[in-house]
């Protein structure tokens, strides 16, 4: 198998614990607290369904590590994905976050985005569709101008996102009429069951520790990625499982958990217990601040999946998706697309839908990346590999039966979302087909 130009090598590991906290930690954490506190109604288990995903998280961006020094080139998973099984399932990964993955997440946090904002200035909620497209549209407008001028937004939100989590944990953390604990017994409390209550509290905590993924493409730029690549994912993403867990300590210390399952707006409420009404305020802004950042990188990623597949002419309609605008050169035909697909699911579906349905379908691929370590080994015995897996097999052993647990749990638990996300990724079949054979006929 032959690789590609390697890249220059210049990450050191202070960077790369920063690259990876910065990747990992985004506006989920924010919001997800109160569905995890309604699948748990316990916040024992809460704080302990956090640490487990931080752990499945690590697991995963190790097995992740090594694919990613093997292969250090451009594409990422969608590459990695068709080394390992082939040009189809490749596809349907690129298809899946073309249809699922980009516009899901631009249009369930432009809603929490709609929501926190109208709490903040006291409208009415039947404005939570349109502020929410307002948000999108304003979003991918943004990115039509520039590529510049979203990387200047993403690089601001990305310092401010961290005060009202700090914030919040200190003060949190700190507050003197703190809520009483019960930690012990660990189970699930009202009439949820076990296999419910892990199912819906790991499917929004994969979430908020959405972007691990990203955190192998670092590796081609580190300067001894054996030696400081285990220790920035282990250190950065068990970093990150410390922080979710104070900050839901701290929510958990501010409110009762019954007053934070299913409100929409407990990290802002959770504020204003913490801080007083004026502090807790300047924190929602904080965190609308963090959200729109967050919106902000899906729409400037998404928008270029889509470009690159028709670049490689793996997406019907390719040379249209090829296009981009004249002056700013930003796909142009990619970014409506996504922000149409976006706006029907605003209309379609709540926060929590919409996140959840992306963690499944993302999550099938994702343990068939695990999956991948073994059939690489086995198909390129001899290829270089500066990073092997700390702990093979065991270490991707777990990341495959965790992510096992959350494809299978799910289709038992919310078999209408999972059945909608599976429909929506093997509609991609027919259109790699059609794009096949019309791709063949032009070369004839």
């Amino acid at each position: 198998m032959a690789q590609r130009e390697q890249l220059q090598r210049s990450m050191g590991l202070t960077s790369a614990l920063t690259t990876v906290m910065g990747t990992v930690i985004g506006g989920g954490i924010f919001f997800k607290t109160a569905t995890l506190a309604s699948s748990t109604m316990s916040p024992s288990l809460l704080l302990l369904i956090w640490l487990l995903a931080g752990f499945l998280t690590i697991a995963g961006g190790l097995c992740l590590a090594e694919i990613a020094t093997a292969i250090p080139e451009a594409g990422g998973a969608v590459n990695y994905i068709e080394i390992a099984y082939g040009k189809l399932p490749s596809f349907l990964l690129g298809w899946a976050q073309v249809l699922i993955y980009y516009p899901a997440n631009i249009a369930a946090l432009s809603i929490v985005f709609a929501t926190q904002l109208i709490s903040l200035l006291g409208w009415s909620t039947g404005l939570v569709i349109p502020v929410a497209l307002i948000t999108a549209f304003s979003l991918t407008g943004l990115n039509l101008l520039g590529a510049r001028l979203g990387s200047l937004v993403q690089n601001l939100t990305l310092i401010i996102k961290l005060i009202p989590i700090l914030i919040i944990i200190i003060f949190g953390l700190l507050n003197p009429q703190a809520q009483h604990l019960q930690m012990w017994p660990v189970q699930p409390g009202g009439h949820s069951s076990w296999l419910t209550a892990l199912n819906g509290g790991l499917l929004a905590a994969m979430f908020a520790y959405d972007g691990w993924i990203s955190v192998g493409n670092m590796a081609g730029e580190m300067r001894n990625p054996r030696k400081h690549l285990p220790i920035a994912i282990i250190g950065g993403l068990g970093l990150t499982t410390l922080v979710y867990i104070l900050i839901n300590l701290a929510f958990l210390k501010a409110l009762p958990i019954g007053q934070l399952a299913g409100n929409a707006t407990a990290a802002a409420d959770s504020a204003k217990i913490i801080l007083g009404t004026f502090g807790g305020r300047l924190v929602t802004v904080g965190i609308l601040v963090s959200v729109y950042g967050a919106i902000n990188g899906y729409t400037m990623t998404g928008m270029r999946v889509a470009y690159a597949m028709g670049v490689n002419n793996t997406i019907p309609f390719a040379h249209q998706f090829r296009k981009t605008t004249r002056h700013t050169k930003v796909p142009l035909l990619a970014s409506l697309v996504q922000l149409i697909v976006a706006t029907v699911m605003i209309f379609m579906g709540n926060f929590d839908f919409l996140t959840d349905m992306l963690v499944f379908v993302m999550w099938i691929f994702n343990t068939m990346i695990f999956g991948a370590v073994f059939i690489l080994r086995r198909k390129y015995p001899l290829l270089p590999r500066p990073y092997r897996v700390l702990g093979y097999p065991w270490i991707p052993l777990i990341a495959i039966i965790g992510g096992a647990f959350i494809v299978i749990s799910t289709l038992f638990t919310q078999f209408n979302l999972a059945a909608l996300g599976i429909t929506m990724t093997l509609l991609g079949i027919p259109c790699y087909y059609w794009q096949q054979r019309h791709h063949r006929e032009q070369n004839e």
